[in-house]
């Protein structure tokens, strides 16, 4: 038994149209689901309780003074601030090199309850452009500077 011209024009438009909508389910529906905004403190602070447990990137500096870092449980935490508004961090794992008060960074995961952001991934911003250092430092001294020692060490 044969299709004639119309039934193999029909089954095309069929068969297209399943696979036109399955695409759109799969696209739109596993769009939103997957979506994580960048928000600063102050727009995470104005979400209230629709920002509880969502996937979100908070951008801000590292509030000098707040940081603290155990290296034997590699757990940081920090004031994230935008200068208006500012959250706990908690961060497991050890912090990218160039991490230290007073640097802007980006951090991705989940505001709890508590009010405390948890940290699934923590990126430092940096400028691309790259400088030498100046006519007779070191890079031995450069590093000196960044590395600071622990208080009470």
């Amino acid at each position: 038994m044969s299709l004639g011209r119309s039934g193999k024009r029909l089954t095309l438009a069929a068969g297209l149209i399943v696979i036109l909508t399955g695409f759109g389910y799969l696209a739109w529906g596993g769009l939103g689901d997957n979506l994580v905004y960048f928000v600063t403190p102050t727009e995470l602070a104005e979400r209230s309780g629709s920002a509880v447990d969502a996937p979100v990137r908070l951008g801000g500096m590292v509030a000098p003074g707040t940081v603290t870092w155990n290296a034997d449980e590699l757990d940081l935490r920090f004031q994230l601030t935008d200068g208006a508004s500012s959250y706990r961090v908690k961060a497991s794992g050890a912090p990218p090199q160039m991490f230290r008060e007073g640097i802007a960074v980006v951090v991705e995961g989940r505001l709890r309850g508590d009010g405390e952001f948890h940290a699934t991934n923590l990126m430092v911003k940096h400028s691309n452009e790259y400088r030498a250092p100046a006519e007779g430092k070191r890079p031995e001294q450069l590093y000196q500077e960044l590395i600071r020692p622990e208080a009470g060490s």
